[in-house]
């Protein structure tokens, strides 16, 4: 294995993908329309105005917006929802940056080991400009960066998974990992030809934040954990872990299963 590709929030950073999540209420909320927290999470993981135009594809908020404007929203809501969007979620994406319990231990153990660090993200070059800053304060920097606005389709596409092998000069694809939460990240790395890992704590799938994990029952957490590992699975991930730390258990598999000659 030559390189480990991330995702950003929800995954090495933000725990619970909290940042987007209040934006995109809120947007919603002002034009009359009130998303469930998971419809919003729903297409998590996207170009952000490609999330608000899957959001507006769903049958229900569709067909709010058609009671509430008496037609389907078209090209021109999406622009002025996202017009909206932007600059909301630029105000407060410093506060959701800090890694994830175990992120940078991990980032740091991989180094060690001489694994190339790259990543992807649903957010622009714009708003990473803010989040990139902040984490690195914080210990993680990853080796490369490559955002939905710097190629030719975001996610589920593998542009963004392409551009890092690149980057950090890696060959085949298979021997690269994604590691993500959410299952548009599954299909990224799936679609890129790459071993595809999902990460249940701390991500948008579990959608709970730190302190929601650790005061839930344990049998409803795990029944929590059981229906986003199933999700993510479905979506195409070839292991998924419990949190980010535990991720090394993972990689070792991966490399046995491609000492053994195995392809993703």
């Amino acid at each position: 294995m030559k390189a480990v590709v991330f995702d950003w929030a929800g995954t090495m950073v933000d725990y619970g993908c909290f940042a987007p999540l209040a934006v995109f209420l809120e947007v919603f909320k002002k034009r009359g329309i009130e998303l469930t927290a998971q419809e919003a999470r729903e297409p998590m993981g996207m170009l952000k105005r490609d999330h608000i135009q899957a959001l507006l594809k769903m049958e229900r908020v569709a067909a709010l917006w058609e009671a509430k404007y008496g037609r389907k929203p078209d090209e021109s809501d999406i622009d002025e929802l996202y017009a909206e969007f932007e600059p909301m979620l630029m105000e407060t994406l410093h506060q959701y940056a800090t890694p994830v319990p175990g992120a940078v231990e991990l980032a740091n153990r991989l180094r060690e080991q001489g694994i190339k660090l790259g990543s992807t993200t649903g957010y622009t070059r714009k708003m990473m400009d803010v989040v990139t800053v902040s984490a690195k304060e914080q210990g993680y920097a990853p080796d490369t960066l490559v955002t939905s606005s710097e190629v030719p389709a975001g996610r589920p596409y593998p542009w963004m998974c392409y551009q890092n092998a690149i980057l950090l000069d890696c060959h085949p694809m298979s021997d690269m990992v994604k590691v993500g939460d959410t299952m548009s990240d599954m299909k990224e790395g799936r679609n890129a030809g790459m071993w595809t890992v999902g990460v249940l704590k701390g991500g948008s799938e579990l959608g709970l934040s730190q302190k929601e994990v650790q005061e839930l029952p344990q049998e409803v957490l795990t029944e929590k954990l059981a229906h986003a590992a199933k999700r993510l699975m479905e979506a195409g991930a070839h292991y998924v872990v419990d949190e980010i730390g535990n991720l090394d258990e993972v990689l070792a598999k991966i490399n046995g299963r491609l000492a053994a000659g195995e392809r993703p």
